[in-house]
């Protein structure tokens, strides 16, 4: 018959092994792994951050998750992407709270509303039917039209609310162009509505998300104790 010491080794034996699993549990819960960028497809974040000035979009396109959409897009697509970056002094120059009034998904659109699903070379503005559809959604009126006019070599965009011209070509490799634009291209669909609308809190959808994360690990770890218990209860019935 094993001994008592022998039982309250086997219990902190046992109780090590459900720590070290709740561990890595929780740690799973909130850090999993990024998905490998594939081989030979170009980052939208790698290629604006080398350009500077650039900090507050690459940081939107990460927040927003749209970055990893691009990564994916331009590894399946034969038909290109085609971006108008804005400069940080362009985001610098909306109206004072202009981002923080913007929900998740309005976010979302936001940066959509600067990517075309195709590759269009600079030259071609001219050819390109309007309203031109971005990937933020419909382009009729009233949603997310952009409309295209060139002047020689001047390519301008007017959404509605703003017009501006593009300054010049930062990457192009016949798959992926990225143009600058020094102003923030400001759709109808998210802007318009936003000003007869009092702001919500900013950094509100953020902590939001974190609680929900936090939530779900503290699920997870009540799960586990549970677990531990009935199989210390199990074990101490059988002495």
């Amino acid at each position: 018959m094993a001994t008592a010491k022998q039982n309250l080794n086997l219990i902190f034996t046992l109780s090590f092994l459900f720590v070290f699993h709740l561990h890595c549990s929780t740690t799973s819960a909130q850090a999993p792994a990024p998905a490998p960028t594939p081989p030979g497809t170009p980052d939208v974040t790698k290629i604006l951050g080398k350009a500077k000035q650039y900090t507050i979009f690459i940081r939107l396109l990460k927040s927003t998750k749209v970055s990893d959409r691009l990564l994916g897009e331009l590894n399946d697509t034969v038909d290109g992407k085609s971006i108008f970056a804005p400069t940080d002094k362009a985001f610098l120059s909306l109206k004072s709270g202009a981002l923080h009034s913007l929900n998740d998904e309005q976010r979302v659109e936001l940066v959509l509303y600067h990517v075309v699903p195709i590759y269009v070379p600079l030259s071609q503005f001219l050819t390109v039917s309007n309203p031109m559809r971005t990937e933020a959604g419909d382009s009729g009126d009233g949603e997310f039209p952009l409309n295209v006019s060139t002047a020689g070599n001047t390519v301008t965009l007017m959404t509605g609310l703003t017009k501006t011209n593009v300054a010049g070509t930062i990457y192009t490799d016949g798959q992926l162009a990225i143009y600058r634009v020094d102003q923030v291209l400001q759709p109808l669909q998210i802007f318009a509505s936003n000003s007869s609308t009092p702001a919500p809190a900013p950094g509100k959808p953020l902590k939001a998300a974190g609680v929900a994360e936090k939530s779900r690990a503290l699920s997870i770890a009540v799960h586990n104790l549970a677990l531990f218990a009935v199989i210390v209860i199990s074990f101490a019935l059988s002495l």
